[in-house]
């Protein structure tokens, strides 16, 4: 009898190629619906899933898979006499082999305007039940979920002398069962995003994205994990060396301390130089040079080694601005061309493309054995002006009131205690994490005469 192998995916990168070669190594390829239209029309002989199951598709594709004669070939233990009986009796035949992945439900619901009913026809069912009856048989049955597998496990079957390794084929299992629980996560995620209070669960389904070097300090090992929500997901380094754990969270500040200023356009540029994830500078200006040389006048000293973030697309004149300067990470939105050949003439500096946007879904905060979770402080309410009362014997004049908004948005980035000196859109002293926050004054007085600035007549 010729191995059998299930062929059903909704992803079709490789899987002509994965079905030739197994076809070339003698086995039988089973398929359904759409993934057996493109094997035929590759050239690939198929056998549908109607003629092992005796029933045609249904309900618009809704059932396909779900059948005994599936079920049982996938989940019959071979060295099992009661299960080899049964698949006599029955006329099962042994499924050696499933391919399967998911109808794309995360990207679905990810798209603008999809409706409710459109998101609900996006839930596999067959598919992951194939792949968990698969991954629990693993001894007898080979699974695989991803399409960058195929190599591996092609050259797996093509190793007679050794065969398919116990260690892989439990490596291949537990990989289903992350992808399922991170599918039924998405949607669980969906079905309850409207919802009113908090929920009893919460599921958060993370994938890893890198291996980083070391961690906060060299002793720690680290990574980095990325949830399905629009943020690091998005990253795109453009050049310079790897990107640290350090590196990740001072960048994830920046991006912070400019989104009061997101989507405002290029003449309201935001610059923030943030070291260990606290601004010491911030500025606005006509330009992205000029609020980036704005915000470095805030404290020169702080600036060195320091991750800057923007608001609006870097160009060339801002690279060249920053040449005298060392800079671990520059991130923003976009980048001209030639802003880039400028920072490749170091190394070493790395050059994200990031949105900006607003940070979506849960806050969180660990803590031992659990975690904190709290709404996310929303920009529509924190810049409100509607809100704010005046409570000193004078109004602010409108210059002050200028400052005050600039100042309002760009202190939620510092560190608590926090006090933010301004005066025309820039910050000129910033005191951060005092545990007094008359210390904390005194600190951002200090710094901005330091600085040569004159705090009298800035806002506060």
């Amino acid at each position: 009898m010729k191995p059998r192998a299930l062929l059903s995916v909704s992803n079709k990168r490789g899987i002509v190629e994965l079905a030739r070669e197994l076809v070339a190594l003698g086995w039988e390829i089973v398929s359904t619906g759409g993934t057996a239209e493109a094997l035929r029309t590759a050239g690939v002989a198929v056998i549908p899933i109607e003629q092992v199951t005796g029933f045609p598709e249904m309900m618009d594709g809704r059932v396909k898979t779900l059948h005994p004669k599936v079920h049982g070939g996938l989940l019959a233990r071979r060295a099992h006499p009661g299960d080899r009986a049964a698949l006599t009796e029955h006329g099962i035949t042994p499924i050696d082999l499933v391919v399967v992945n998911l109808y794309p439900f995360r990207e679905t619901v990810a798209k603008p305007g999809v409706s409710f009913e459109q998101a609900i026809e996006q839930i596999d069912i067959g598919g992951p039940s194939m792949l968990r009856s698969a991954a629990k048989n693993h001894q007898d049955v080979l699974v695989v979920v991803d399409p960058d597998d195929y190599p591996k496990v092609v050259g797996a079957i093509k190793d007679m002398a050794r065969g398919v390794s116990p260690g892989l084929r439990k490596e291949l299992a537990a990989k289903v069962f992350a992808h399922t629980a991170a599918y039924d996560a998405a949607i669980h995620g969906y079905l309850t995003r409207d919802a009113p209070g908090w929920p009893e669960r919460i599921t958060v389904a993370l994938e890893r994205r890198q291996e980083l070097r070391y961690g906060e300090n060299p002793h720690q090992a680290a990574a980095l994990y990325a949830t399905a929500e629009p943020g690091i997901r998005d990253l795109e380094q453009l050049s310079g060396k790897e990107l640290s754990f350090n590196n990740l969270l001072d960048l994830d500040a920046g991006l912070l301390a400019v989104a009061p200023w997101s989507g405002r356009g290029a003449d309201r540029a935001a610059c923030a130089i943030i070291k260990h994830t606290t601004p010491c500078g911030i500025a606005l200006g006509r330009s992205p040079r000029e609020a980036y040389e704005r915000a470095l006048a805030t404290d020169r000293t702080s600036a060195f080694g320091s991750v800057i973030a923007y608001n609006v697309t870097v160009d060339r004149g801002t690279a060249e601005a920053m040449r005298e300067l060392f800079v671990e990470v520059v991130v923003a939105p976009a980048f001209a061309e030639d802003a880039v050949r400028v920072f490749q003439e170091k190394k070493n500096l790395r050059v994200v493309r990031l949105p900006v946007g607003e940070a979506t879904g849960w806050d969180w905060k660990r803590i031992r054995g659990g975690f904190l979770t709290q709404e996310r402080s929303r920009l529509e309410q924190v810049m409100d002006e509607t809100r704010w009362k005046v409570m000193t014997k004078r109004a602010p004049t409108d210059v002050e009131w200028r400052d005050l908004r600039f100042a309002w948005g760009a202190v939620g980035a510092v560190k608590s205690n926090a006090i933010l000196l301004a005066r025309d859109e820039a910050a000129i002293g910033i005191g951060a994490g005092q545990t007094s926050r008359v210390d904390a004054s005194f600190l951002a007085i200090h710094k901005a005469r330091q600085q040569g600035h004159d705090p009298k007549g800035a806002v506060l």
